[in-house]
């Protein structure tokens, strides 16, 4: 008599995504339904995709080495499409000669990222010491050791980025190598410092999904002094923990997040209050991003709409209004669908939409910053085709920017291929916004909830499986006290394994 073979403990994505299993064809085909599953000793999922991230990495520092020593001459950080914030700022803010970020020179990032640029600079000084008097090791021009230190140090956030999808992705592990794999990754790991404040906001995530939410909002918090877009983060938690009744665990970290920040800020804000304040003036006086629709609707209309043509030094006081009522306006309307939706949004889908609304409408989208939405596309929506278009649309909108800013007299390309490249971006953006919207309006349709049944939020941590208790209902808030929720259930099992 044949037996019917144990099912998994966990998502096979040859199984269920049918780019994977097409791509499996090249190493044999799908899993077979009678193979034994989860029974590895060393090559585990998390260990699979870490070597993939390994892999990309690698790539991307090959990708970087041209530019790596320094010497740029000919335009070659954007012939060879190497160009990273790490080597002009290592001179400009004097971190060869010692000097101290914010306490010695100005720094145009938030606290933490200029003490990640710290940390590397005294790791790249003490490998060039030791490099004089060991003999052995190479010795490298400053500049190369502190890019190396940077490249070094952003590859262990990488992995921690891994670590913290794998752990939230539930029964879906192999979900973590769409990160792992990913274009976006290659292009622009090295880019800037992104991934640091990337792999604090995952981490925590990953905290609360384990139910600490002081962790979690300690990570955030830090998170936010690296960057401030991990801040997003505790608003999407609000309204999900508001609508489950959870806002006890959303206090706990609300408060441990503005500590940290508070920890890390207030040191510099003493010590050096003009330096400290550079980034939040930045930010107010800069103009929009070439990488913006901002940018591309001055350029179409030649300048004549919100500020006009804006003189050196002026700020964009009618661009900063628009953006401010816009991002007000997007964070009503996520939170109207927190707790509108039928069944409860998952987190991450609900902070895919908020951090990628924000970007959309902000007056500043550096290329490097769309890091950002990579771990929570994977697990808002974990599909191998939409995700691989969009990362598409990313990675090769770098080569018309630098093209663009080589210049027509050097063989580059018109504004007009860059901005056009802005657009098929964002339009992929839009795209993937709208199916993780519809997703949350047709749970039977997430992927996440469908693959396995009975699944509600494996990143919801406090807010996994808890009944409502504040929904909205046309324009009318109901609250309830029961211990369940007509609005809280999950789908049935049926609907989930259409």
């Amino acid at each position: 008599m044949e037996t019917t073979p144990a099912r998994p403990d966990r998502v096979v994505p040859t199984w269920t995504d049918p780019v994977v299993a097409q791509a499996a064809e090249l190493v044999g085909g799908p899993w077979g339904r009678h193979a034994v599953i989860g029974r590895a000793l060393f090559w585990t999922p998390l260990r699979v995709c870490l070597l993939f991230t390994v892999a990309v990495l690698g790539l991307a520092w090959a990708k970087q080495a041209p530019c790596a020593d320094g010497n740029w001459t000919g335009s070659k950080q954007y012939t060879h499409f190497c160009y990273s914030d790490s080597v002009p700022l290592f001179g400009l803010h004097g971190l060869g000669t010692g000097q101290v970020p914010y306490l010695d020179s100005q720094v145009e990032y938030p606290v933490l990222t200029g003490g990640f640029m710290q940390v590397a600079a005294v790791l790249a000084r003490g490998y060039d010491r030791f490099a004089a008097e060991a003999g052995p090791l190479p010795a490298v021009v400053p500049v190369q050791s502190y890019y190396v230190a940077t490249a070094l140090l952003l590859s262990l956030c990488a992995l921690l980025v891994i670590r913290a999808v794998v752990g939230l992705a539930g029964r879906r592990p192999w979900d973590a190598a769409m990160v792992g794999l990913s274009p976006l990754l290659f292009v622009h790991a090295f880019t800037n410092w992104d991934l640091f404040a990337v792999a604090l906001a995952t981490l925590g995530m990953w905290a609360w999904a384990r139910r600490h939410p002081v962790l979690a909002g300690l990570l955030i918090g830090l998170g936010t002094a690296a960057k401030l877009y991990p801040v997003l983060l505790l608003g999407v938690l609000f309204v999900l923990c508001l609508r489950a009744g959870r806002l006890g665990s959303w206090l706990r970290a609300a408060l441990a997040a503005a500590g940290a920040w508070l920890a890390v800020n207030l040191p510099v804000a003493v010590l050096a209050p003009d330096n400290w304040g550079r980034f939040f003036a930045l930010n107010g006086s800069r103009p929009a991003d070439p990488d913006t629709l901002w940018n591309i609707a001055l350029h179409v209309t030649g300048n004549r709409i919100l500020d006009g043509a804006l003189t050196a030094g002026e700020s964009p006081s009618v661009l900063n209004a628009v953006v401010a009522v816009l991002l007000a306006g997007l964070a009503a309307g996520v939170g109207w669908l927190a707790l509108a939706a039928p069944l409860r949004p998952r987190v991450a889908q609900l902070a895919f939409l908020l951090v990628a609304g924000f970007l959309l409408v902000n007056k500043v989208w550096s290329p490097q910053y769309s890091l950002w939405l990579l771990p929570l596309a994977v697990l808002a929506r974990p599909g191998w085709r939409s995700l691989l278009l969009w990362q598409a649309a990313e990675a090769l909108l770098w080569v018309p920017r630098m093209l663009w800013y080589l210049g027509t007299d050097n063989r580059g390309v018109d504004v007009q291929w860059f901005l056009l490249a802005v657009t098929l971006r964002d339009v992929a953006v839009v795209v993937l916004m709208a199916l993780v919207v519809r997703d949350v309006w047709h749970p039977d349709l997430d992927r996440v909830r469908r693959s396995w049944p009975g699944t509600d939020d494996p990143a919801g941590g406090p807010l996994d499986r808890s009944p409502d208790r504040v929904v909205l209902r046309g324009l009318r808030l109901i609250t309830s006290r029961s211990s369940g929720s007509h609005r809280g259930q999950l789908p049935s099992p049926a609907k989930l394994s259409r």
